[in-house]
């Protein structure tokens, strides 16, 4: 089964790039443009330059930004901005957040290195589909680079509560090493340093057995299986034992009580005589309709009534919000068994999903959202908040929004397991997990 183990960091040396919080980022592939000029002009340190750098005028395959990422990463290791840890430790990796409710979480995880294998063997569990472009990006990042600068996120399951227990006393009697009050993603963000070999050892052994489901980061892991074989096959002297046939991950136990998964709603535009009155009548095949007056409501009031709807609907029920007549509708959905009819050979898990079930009886089967304008991202656009759900609608720059509830943890393990993939934007952990608070070099 799994196999986890410490590993010897690279992280920043603070007596030479100064604050540890100028030199994060949130994860490469949430970044835009803005942002990432951002970052550049934060730190002459920031290490943007080594997980998105920039594209400069004269570009080619010989010279390019990912060759500067790694002369980057030579220079800071040269002049000891970055400094290996001396021995293996493992990395408590605490975030502390709010969410709009103003209730306050703790997520714990463990930082640490685990051992790549395929899919197919059951060990490593994904639950979406990966796309080429970014995987293509990644791997010639990792190639100048020869490392992981940001972590795959992945959960296990510990019944026995064992990874929790041993590291608990790390985190309750211990002040941390590394501490960021207000990080790049919103929250409070702790680490602790592990390097007793003795509890290194247990944490490892803990670890055999589990399987490990990717919560995050599925290009970044199949970007690794893809580098490690390149390098297996160049290696004659091969073992298994190399840093590259592991890769850097974040693992939180599925039961941590800070683990939150937001719902991503779905915003549609660009549908050609759309019509409201002709989309509710064809709603009433499979869902139960109800309308609710919200003339006159603020744009918190919608929000808050949005909630309310869904919190006391449960699963399988969507909000559409258009701006038409000042009115949102509820749609639940009569019975799950429809979906057999359209996914015939599909697990149970995935045919329960609401994501799917959206995409499979309202997105393709009602406005031609197929898997084509998916992919050519025609007609969606994706937010984790009702507010900007209905804002975008009042403001004309979406026709509607189908708003949901999140897809819950058990799901995502039940569909790993059924070999099942979600569609894409199925899940959103929140917070993301920064960059920048240690790398992982492979020689």
């Amino acid at each position: 089964m799994a196999e986890v183990i410490p590993f010897k960091g690279l992280r920043y040396n603070l007596d030479i790039v100064g604050d540890i919080s100028k030199v994060t980022t949130p994860p490469y592939d949430i970044i835009s443009k803005e942002e990432q000029e951002y970052f550049y002009n934060l730190s002459p340190y920031n290490s943007i330059r080594l997980e998105l750098p920039k594209e400069l005028p004269g570009d080619n395959e010989e010279y390019n930004k990912y060759k500067r990422a790694g002369e980057t990463l030579r220079e800071w290791l040269d002049q000891k901005a970055l400094l290996r840890e001396k021995q293996d430790c493992y990395y408590i990796y605490q975030q502390e957040f709010q969410l709009d409710n103003n209730k306050t979480y703790t997520r714990t995880g463990i930082i640490g290195l685990v051992r790549l294998e395929e899919f197919s063997k059951g060990i490593i569990l994904p639950h979406e589909n990966t796309l080429s472009k970014p995987k293509a990006d990644r791997l010639q990042l990792m190639r100048a680079c020869n490392a992981n600068f940001s972590q795959v996120f992945g959960l296990y399951d510990d019944s026995k509560q064992e990874i929790p227990t041993l590291i608990k006393d790390c985190f309750i009697n211990h002040k941390p090493d590394i501490v960021l009050e207000k990080s790049v993603v919103g929250s409070i963000e702790r680490i602790w340093i592990v390097d007793d070999a003795a509890l290194t050892q247990k944490i490892s052994e803990a670890f055999k057995g589990k399987k490990i489901y990717i919560a995050d980061g599925h290009h970044r892991y199949e970007t690794a299986l893809a580098y490690r074989d390149e390098l297996k096959s160049k290696n004659p002297n091969h073992t298994g034992k190399e840093l590259y046939n592991y890769v850097m991950m974040t693992l939180v136990d599925m039961k941590d009580p800070g683990l939150v998964v937001l719902p991503t709603h779905r915003m549609v535009n660009n549908i050609k005589n759309f019509d409201l009155d002709s989309l509710l009548e064809k709603f009433d095949k499979n869902f139960i309709v109800e309308e609710y007056k919200v003339e006159n409501y603020s744009l918190t009031k919608k929000q808050q009534t949005i909630q309310e709807i869904l919190d006391k609907m449960g699963l399988h029920t969507f909000v559409l919000y258009s701006g038409e007549r000042q009115s949102l509708y509820s749609l639940s959905l009569k019975s799950v068994d429809v979906m057999r009819e359209y996914h015939p050979n599909r697990h149970s898990s995935y045919l329960n999903l609401d994501v799917s079930i959206l995409h499979t009886l309202i997105l393709d089967e009602l406005l031609d959202i197929g898997e084509k304008e998916l992919a050519e991202q025609k007609n969606l656009e994706y937010t984790h908040s009702i507010t900007e759900g209905v804002d975008e609608v009042e403001k004309g720059n979406q026709q509607m929004t189908f708003f949901m509830s999140p897809t819950s943890v058990r799901q995502i393990q039940d569909v790993s397991l059924a070999n099942e993939k979600m569609p894409q934007k199925s899940t959103y952990f929140y917070p993301k997990l920064i960059t920048g608070l240690v790398f992982n070099k492979f020689c």
